[in-house]
């Protein structure tokens, strides 16, 4: 693989239409939500302004680390991707009709 040139940038190659931000550049700026309504229709500010993405869940799962032996992982594993969800469809399953013991 080809090693990429390192570039320097030099005076005669920055944009004149667009010089690097002052102090008293960010001190003038506003938010999205202030500008965009002002210069479009609402509707069309509002789509600009929609959030990428799915939505986020009213209830999330927590990241834990588990130890599981192997043969319980490579089962699960083998099941394809969800494999994790599937890991807590069983515990939850097991919580119907078990009472986990309390230890400490």
């Amino acid at each position: 693989m080809a090693k990429l040139a390192k570039r320097r940038i030099s005076p005669e190659t920055v944009d004149d239409e667009n010089p690097e931000w002052t102090a008293e550049d960010f001190a003038k700026a506003r938010p999205a939500v202030e500008v965009l309504s002002g210069l479009f229709p609402k509707t069309v500010a509002a789509t600009m302004l929609k959030p990428r993405g799915r939505p986020r869940k009213e209830v999330t799962k927590a990241p834990v680390n588990i130890r599981l032996s192997p043969d319980v992982l490579d089962a699960f594993r083998a099941t394809g991707r969800g494999w994790q969800t599937r890991v807590d469809e069983a515990l939850k399953d097991w919580l119907k009709s078990h009472k986990p013991a309390t230890h400490g």
